[in-house]
């Protein structure tokens, strides 16, 4: 079957049907090779992709910028507010206008949800949202997706359990989301009461087939799953520091715990003590396997959504 793509913007995962997540996956696939070898082809040669990153990011922000300069691209841009002129009170429509005149396409984070979406409805040229606040991290899952479905052989029939901060964590709502898209999936809710999944994704969960089941330790729920997808209990989210450290730690995989199970340990990174250093070097750790794979996801988003909507 051709698939094809005809999503100019990647702004939410639900705006995706599963054949889009395919289209994706496949082309991902077909760019590993150019993305493990070093080479650089000339996909992308003449073209610039803005990255506007109002929010500081280490992960998303170099992947992206690897993927564009192995397509042959080029890339300019600013890794936070206080390098841009929107620290001198310049609006964001005015930073994206401009951003718009210079590149043929933008990837966006802020610290706010919805600016993604706000700059996609100004601009012509195709707009990828990198994370907005609390909200969502599409790209993110689709890496997510194709780590998965290159560790376990499919996603569907999937039983995954999401780990550590559920309100706030954006990969995580993203994630859940598309899920929904495949076949006979559960998914284990593991947080603090204070970090429970938000309403409004389980809402849209629930209009889904995926199976949903909540638990307080990650000793309930070890040995039914395949994936555990943890993260961190992200401290620039609380507002009150004294909350933040209350739960700090609740909840910690190391490789004791894992020892004759059979799945595999997968993070969005940064990690900071949710995972022991003692699982790196194991068979169960895919963190840095998924981390690396952003580079052919995000080349084969950056391809098709270039390519599909020439400036």
């Amino acid at each position: 079957m051709i698939r094809i793509f005809e999503l100019k913007n990647i702004i939410s995962i639900k705006d995706f049907e599963r054949q889009d997540i395919e289209y994706i996956l496949d082309e991902a696939s077909k760019l590993e090779d150019v993305a493990k070898s070093r080479e650089i082809s000339e996909e992308l040669k003449g073209k610039i992709l803005g990255l506007m990153f109002f929010e500081p990011s280490t992960r998303t922000r170099m992947s992206f910028e690897t993927s564009m300069k192995r397509l042959g691209g080029e890339c300019i841009g600013f890794e936070s507010s206080g390098s841009s002129s929107v620290s001198k009170g310049e609006s964001i429509a005015d930073t994206a206008k401009m951003f718009e005149g210079y590149s043929d396409a933008l990837v966006i984070r802020h610290e706010l949800e919805g600016v993604s979406k706000f700059i996609s409805d100004i601009v012509d040229v195709p707009v990828i949202n990198a994370g907005d606040g609390a909200g969502q991290h599409p790209t993110q899952t689709l890496l997510d997706l194709y780590t998965i479905k290159k560790e376990i052989g499919e996603i569907d029939n999937l039983k995954i359990a999401l780990i550590g901060d559920l309100k706030y964590g954006r990969t995580v709502h993203s994630l859940s989301n598309a899920l929904g898209l495949y076949k006979n999936v559960t998914i284990y809710l593991v947080s603090p009461p204070e970090l429970k999944m938000p309403d409004e994704v389980l809402h849209d969960v629930n209009k889904t087939n995926i199976t949903l089941k909540e638990a307080t330790s990650i000793e309930e729920i070890i040995d039914d799953v395949d994936v555990l997808y943890v993260t961190r209990i992200q401290k620039e989210r609380f507002g009150d520091i004294d909350e933040y450290l209350k739960i700090k730690g609740a909840y910690i995989i190391n490789k004791k715990m894992l020892e004759g199970k059979d799945l595999i340990v997968m993070h969005p990174l940064p990690r900071i003590d949710e995972i022991d250093g003692d699982v790196d070097d194991t068979k169960y750790n895919k963190y840095f396997t998924q981390a690396a794979n952003a580079v052919p996801v995000r080349m084969a988003i950056l391809k098709t959504l270039i390519k599909n909507n020439p400036k």
